[in-house]
């Protein structure tokens, strides 16, 4: 028999996920019964379009940031109700909820990278916001892969998950909002220096994981 799909099941916790768990579970009752699952996870097309539209419009007028972050905060709220009302409700839309959620996850996260790149004039700290934007879709990939090797959907490491992620976001626009995109002269080579570091230690420990568990289950012929 072959094993149950456990996308709606994620591993790992990050340090705030106790916490959201709360608070998820206390007003999944309240949404209006007509708001379906479905819904919410659509929504996330919204967020993404005016996303890279306030990033434009950022480049005159600063205050756009802050509609930026409240774009993040929307992201998260519907992200995080859409699989735990999905499951209130019993509408049984598991593997279609798995990958329209992340596929449009991965789409709001490439919507955030194009928006910050519309705040810069030199060319080498654009390269670095399309190498960011290929790093932020490979570390995604490796969860997403992983997953369809062991079964298991992991999206929070060392305590860091997406809300942290997503505070960091919002954290940034305040400061580029007060003290001006200078920040990205150094904050952006940074960023991406942490993400490569980040995506290495994870793409690597995840291949010797695979590595064991192939090892494991075909000891005779593993390769040596």
């Amino acid at each position: 028999m072959s094993e149950a799909f456990a996308g709606d099941k994620k591993e790992g916790q990050s340090f705030l996920g106790a916490a959201e768990r709360r608070f998820i579970d206390a007003w999944i009752p309240r949404i209006p019964k007509p708001i379906l699952s479905h819904h919410l996870t659509m929504l996330t097309l919204l967020w993404s379009v005016a996303m890279v539209g306030f990033g434009y419009l950022a480049q005159q007028h600063r205050a756009f940031l802050h509609l930026m972050s409240v774009l993040v905060f929307l992201q998260w709220l519907t992200d995080s109700f859409d699989g735990s009302l999905g499951k209130y409700r019993k509408q049984g839309l598991v593997k279609w909820g798995f990958f329209m959620d992340h596929l449009l996850d991965l789409l709001f996260a490439g919507s955030i990278v194009i928006a910050y790149s519309f705040l810069v004039e030199v060319w080498w700290l654009r390269l670095l916001f399309l190498i960011l934007l290929l790093i932020t879709c490979a570390t995604m990939a490796v969860s997403f892969l992983s997953f369809a090797a062991t079964n298991k959907f992991q999206i929070a490491y060392y305590g860091i998950g997406p809300t942290e992620i997503r505070i960091g976001y919002i954290a940034l626009n305040t400061l580029v909002f007060f003290i001006g995109t200078a920040v990205f002269s150094w904050g952006v080579p940074l960023v991406v220096a942490v993400n490569l570091v980040a995506f290495v230690v994870l793409a690597t420990q995840t291949s010797r994981n695979l590595w064991a568990i192939d090892y494991e289950l075909n000891v005779d012929g593993a390769p040596r």
